[in-house]
């Protein structure tokens, strides 16, 4: 088995990733179109996808005030455990967020509160994304929100951990994957298998990689199908590895973070990561011994999770912002301030001027060969946003409940909102 890949020193630094930074308001003064000193105030609400967040955007909006002094832009930072429920307060109370860095959008566009993509960018940054991720952000053949960062899944492996338990190639289907977590999990010594984060940070991304796995679909731009029988087989997969002790303890409340943290110190033999796991195992334990290879599937079929994070633009006063917005956009997508943004979170460009800039980054290498083979949320869904909820909140329960209840529950649930 090959041994780990390494990231250069300065993206493994960068790129130590946690979810729990603490939240920064967005500061004093009006949040209206015009501060008191006649400055566009631009409010900026976005998640910690790392240890570095804030400061990145920060340095953002540093080098962009000072080229645009007549604008204002403040920052608020939010884990992605409390995103969409920060999010959802502030449109309920008429202060939503001028710009947002989320995932589901379709039901804002839905709603008539977002600025088409078009209007907020300049013909020569929308031009400059990967036709397949702006065509991700469309509802009805219009964007109404720019791709931010994309990234694939990929399984993480322990090697030293295989070969203790005797096993010596890294599993390519379910049956290899079964029988491999268990033979690991019965090493003992607080070790697992397989980690299986079913918890509310993430429970939608992991059963994906079941579900999908198996054949499944959450549904397209028309329906959202939870509750099918193509579903099924992932989601009894599932139990298989729960019940045949495979997984850590309690796969049901375990967030994906502190599981991968696991993983790093060396206790877990498989994980599904993202290509920042790459720079966290190279800042935390630097010595692990693993490697990198496709999710396994059913029947071993190629398949990956592929998740776009969005920009979007809230419409919030009749377009007094859309010139400060539009500037902001294409200061940020130009080519010397996004890709290192990128770079040190240790994601996936999506612009192609991006990928070219970082085609030879040997860390992406494995999240970019399996790229071509991934199925997305169906976001564009108005019910999407809804069905991820469900996911985070009712999805756990398939550690105690049968799986074809839970399936139901969930879809009960998207079809009532």
């Amino acid at each position: 088995m090959k041994k780990s890949l390494r990231l250069g020193a300065a993206v493994a630094l960068a790129a130590t990733a946690s979810l729990t930074l603490a939240s920064c308001g967005f500061g004093g003064g009006d949040s209206g179109g015009d501060s008191a000193g006649g400055k566009t105030t631009l409010d900026l609400l976005v998640p910690s996808y790392s240890d570095n967040t804030e400061q990145l955007w920060n340095d953002v909006i540093d080098g962009f005030e000072a080229e645009n002094t007549d604008i204002d832009v403040k920052l608020e930072v939010q884990s992605w455990d409390n995103l969409e429920s920060v999010v959802t307060t502030k449109i309920q109370g008429g202060e939503a967020p001028d710009i947002y860095n989320g995932g589901p959008f379709a039901g804002f566009a839905a709603d008539g509160l977002l600025y088409a993509a078009e209007e907020v960018v300049s013909p020569e940054t929308f031009s400059d994304f990967q036709d397949s991720f702006i065509k991700n952000a469309e509802v009805d053949g219009t964007a109404y929100a720019l791709p931010l960062i994309a990234s694939a899944r990929a399984l993480f492996v322990n090697n030293a951990l295989l070969q203790q338990a005797g096993v010596n190639e890294a599993p390519t289907n379910w049956d290899e994957l079964l029988g491999a977590a268990t033979k690991v999990s019965a090493l003992g010594g607080g070790v697992a298998g397989y980690g299986m984060p079913l918890g509310s940070e993430e429970a939608q991304a992991e059963a994906a990689v079941w579900l999908w796995g198996g054949g499944g679909s959450f549904g397209d731009a028309e329906a959202i199908t939870v509750d099918d029988p193509s579903n099924l087989p992932g989601a009894e997969q599932i139990k298989k590895m729960i019940d045949a002790g495979a997984t850590q303890a309690d796969p049901g409340s375990t967030d994906r973070s502190p599981l991968m943290d696991i993983f790093i110190q060396g206790k877990i033999g498989m994980q599904v990561g993202l290509p920042p796991t790459v720079g966290q195992i190279e800042e935390n334990n630097p010595d692990l011994d693993y490697q990198i290879v496709p999710i396994p599937t059913k029947d071993g079929s190629p398949f990956t999770l592929g998740v776009m994070d969005q920009l979007m633009a809230f419409n919030n006063d009749d377009g007094a912002k859309q010139e400060a917005i539009t500037k902001f956009f294409d200061y940020y997508y130009s080519a010397d301030v996004y890709v290192p943004w990128v770079q040190t979170e240790g994601f996936l460009p999506v612009t192609k001027s991006g990928a070219e800039a970082l085609k030879g980054e040997e860390a992406l290498a494995p999240f970019l060969e399996v790229l071509p083979d991934a199925q997305f949320y169906p976001s564009t869904n108005p019910k999407w946003q809804a069905t991820d909820g469900a996911f985070k909140s009712l999805f756990g329960q398939i550690q105690s409940k049968p799986a074809q209840d839970v399936l139901t529950e969930i879809q009960a649930q998207v079809d009532a909102s």
